[in-house]
């Protein structure tokens, strides 16, 4: 029972991860596109700079989760993703960087190298984890020793590229959204636009997307066999859907909530679809990682659900009262602050 416990928070964590740090990822990538200038550069960073650390507190939880409460899973993952995962660590750590450094050095070549940095910083990790999710999903090759019998580029396969391409335009959509929220005037009708001009892409990929994920992978076993299940993507699709009529209506914070909703059905849906296994091999299902041949013991599990349930509401209350406190919409005025990015 415990188990199956921690294996749902493990998939919530993860699923709020990607709703919250989705936006930035995907307005860091769109930055060359959407800001045409310096002063919309800079409405970009502060639209994401009071948010996105924040943010990043739920990856950090995530992992930290997986390594407390599924050290087995963490140490596979570990050994057979760890290429990828050093390569995101290190595009997270210069995406962060740029936000304090940019503004040091009045320096258009300066400026420019930081704002390369937010975009490579932004774009690999929202390509990373949608390639090693869609891997995930698909089956991983583990022994029976739980070692990776393969490299960086067999998570490059075809199934594993179309997740990632659906995490950046998940991502996109999201960040285009958020900066209609957070902006006005041209830039405001430039994110509106552009999001706009993405939602069809993602339909057709998130389309293919699916298909591809019953010819390829095992998640559907468990719609199957617990058809009340399939509530899940029900509402992933309609939160899609309801996207574009909101966008229509230019009620942006109802389409940037609604494209919330689609990211968190979206990973259930895989996380539902792989239980209980939590790292299925490719090699042989009997070497799958579950959650119950990865847990820590009875107790560690039981502490450790004793302190999230304290603190997890913390952490969920106080980012509730910052997004409620800077609602607000970025303006020249506020680039004026001796705090602003």
């Amino acid at each position: 029972m415990l188990e199956t416990i921690w294996f749902i928070l493990w998939g919530v964590l993860w699923a709020v991860y990607f709703m919250l740090d989705g936006f930035d990822l995907g307005l860091g990538s769109l930055l060359p596109v959407l800001a045409k200038n310096e002063k919309e550069r800079r409405i970009v960073y502060n639209a994401m700079g009071p948010f996105w650390d924040g943010n990043e507190v739920w990856l950090i939880t995530a992992g930290g989760a997986t390594f407390a409460a599924f050290p087995v899973a963490y140490a596979v993952m570990f050994n057979g993703l760890y290429s990828a995962l050093l390569l995101l660590l290190f595009a997270l750590i210069f995406r962060g960087v740029t936000f304090e450094f940019r503004g040091k050095v009045e320096s258009r070549g300066w400026k420019s190298f930081w704002d390369f940095c937010l975009v490579v910083g932004s774009f690999l990790p929202a390509l990373l984890l949608g390639v090693a999710f869609a891997n995930i999903f698909q089956g991983i090759p583990i022994d029976q020793d739980g070692v990776y019998q393969g490299t960086f580029f067999t998570l490059l396969n075809p199934y594993g590229l179309a997740g990632g391409v659906l995490f950046v335009l998940l991502f996109m959509v999201h960040g285009s959204l958020w900066l209609a929220v957070k902006s006005e005037g041209a830039i405001h009708e430039r994110a509106g636009a552009m999001a706009a001009r993405l939602w069809p892409v993602l339909l057709v990929v998130a389309v293919l997307f699916l298909a591809y994920t019953y010819g390829a992978t095992r998640l559907f076993a468990n719609y199957f066999s617990t058809p009340v299940l399939l509530v899940i993507p029900a509402v992933a699709v309609v939160a899609l859907l309801m996207q574009r009529v909101f966008m229509k209506q230019k009620a942006w914070w109802k389409a940037w909530f609604a494209s919330s909703l689609t990211i968190v059905g979206v990973t259930l849906f895989g996380v539902a679809g792989l239980y209980p296994d939590m790292l299925p091999s490719s090699i042989d299902p009997s070497y799958s990682v579950t959650a119950f041949n990865a847990a820590s013991s009875p107790l560690t599990l039981k502490i450790m659900l004793g302190v999230a349930l304290v603190m997890v509401p913390i952490v969920i209350g106080y980012q509730t009262w910052v997004y409620i406190f800077l609602r607000g919409k970025v303006t020249e005025k506020d680039l004026m602050y001796e705090e602003a990015y």
